[in-house]
């Protein structure tokens, strides 16, 4: 399994070489996993920079792999591995996803560079 961090997908929507790094793993929903949290990132990010149906199409995109979606079990785990990892709020939420279903982590995000289960991209 795979989950893609907002960062990528960002790349991805950009079509940049980043993007096309990761667009496989984006493009393999079977093997995707969408942590909701990068729903909320994604979609925030489009609407400031461009518009709602872009923000709309992107997120349209993202739910077609399996979103998985923050409940009171992977909020206290995700607190846990914040606090473990030293993790802001919603890098813990991604990354208690990674660990629960032991899943590759693609990110840009420094926060994960040495963790386990994590394939880094230094940013351009």
């Amino acid at each position: 399994m795979n989950i893609v961090d907002s960062l990528c997908w960002l790349e991805y929507f950009a079509g940049t070489h980043i993007g096309d790094e990761v667009a496989h793993i984006i493009e393999d929903t079977d093997h995707l996993l969408v942590p909701s949290i990068t729903i909320y990132e994604v979609f925030k990010k489009i609407l400031i920079e461009l518009d709602e149906d872009k923000a709309l199409f992107a997120i349209a995109h993202m739910k077609q792999g399996n979103v998985i979606d923050l409940d009171t079990d992977l909020a206290i785990y995700a607190a846990k591995i914040g606090k473990e990892n030293k993790l802001p709020m919603a890098d813990s939420i991604i990354y208690a996803v990674n660990q629960k279903y032991n899943a590759t982590l693609w990110t840009q995000d420094k926060h994960f560079q040495d963790l386990p289960l994590v394939r880094y991209f230094e940013k351009a």
